[in-house]
């Protein structure tokens, strides 16, 4: 062998142990990456179209931990409060004045308790509505100011300020009355910073198993066929009173309620603290 093809195979040698080494530097920091998990771009925390995620709302993560402020944690709820075979109706995107007074009729035809998670602006425009809705015995929940789905990949400041004073407004809506006791994100964008300000404030972040799609208006009874088919996903169910002619929902709601009732499924509320 020639000195030219000895430096040459010595060459060669040193960049294939090199590519080795990359290989498996690259190898195990990708081994130390959630499956499926690109950290390059940001991701909603709760990307699942029907708002679901684990009930400590890490994947593998530690039970529920409280705020340090509040007691509330920071995790998304899922679960009744009433445990069992409760389920946890809720109503997004109200207070409307055609709508909600529609709900609640069906609601109370039935006995059953909900969650209204309410756009701070449509609370202060109708606070008549709010003060209903806690007089009927149901909870309140912040569905923030402006209903941006894409708040997760905006600055923490704006998403406190979609979060904070839409709570502010409901609350005065409600004229002191009741707590808002809940968050819940637009179109399920939870990150975890917009669940610790929550959380912080007093409010769990609440999740849903079962999207009706009631607000793309498939029909009524594709809104109930959808429940029947996804309440073994979980007891929570989506329902708007907001954004549009809600006749299909109102109709839905009534044929929900009375098949829970035949099935022996109370309402209740979602979870609150930790268990």
């Amino acid at each position: 062998m020639t000195r030219t093809q000895k430096h040459s195979l010595r060459a060669r040698t040193a960049v294939a142990a090199s590519a080795v080494a990359v290989a498996a530097t690259v190898w195990g920091a990708t081994a130390l990456l959630p499956a499926g998990e690109d950290h390059r771009t940001p991701r909603h925390e709760n990307a699942s179209p029907r708002g679901d995620a684990p009930a400590d709302g890490k994947r593998g993560g530690p039970g529920p931990t409280p705020s340090p402020s509040s007691g509330v944690p920071d995790t998304i709820a899922h679960a009744s409060e009433a445990g069992g075979n409760a389920v946890n109706i809720t109503i997004d995107d109200g207070p409307d004045p055609r709508w909600t007074p529609q709900v609640l009729d069906v609601l109370a035809k039935y006995d059953a308790k909900a969650v209204f998670c309410m756009i701070g602006p449509q609370a202060k425009a109708h606070p008549d509505l709010v003060k209903a809705v806690v007089a009927a015995g149901h909870r309140l929940c912040d569905h923030t100011m402006d209903h941006d789905t894409t708040m997760a990949a905006k600055p923490l400041d704006y998403q406190r300020a979609q979060i904070l004073d839409a709570k502010k407004l409901i609350e005065e809506a409600a004229g002191g009355s009741a707590e808002v006791a809940y968050y819940r994100a637009p179109g399920g964008a939870f990150t975890p910073d917009s669940r610790r300000v929550a959380a912080a404030a007093g409010m769990r972040p609440l999740g849903w198993n079962v999207d009706t799609k009631d607000f793309g208006r498939p029909g009524t009874a594709a809104i109930v066929a959808a429940v029947k088919r996804e309440i073994g996903n979980g007891p929570t169910i989506l329902f708007h009173d907001g954004g549009g002619d809600r006749g299909q929902t109102v109709a839905a709601l009534d044929q929900v309620l009375a098949w829970l009732a035949q099935q022996g499924r109370p309402t209740g509320f979602p979870v609150r603290t930790a268990p």
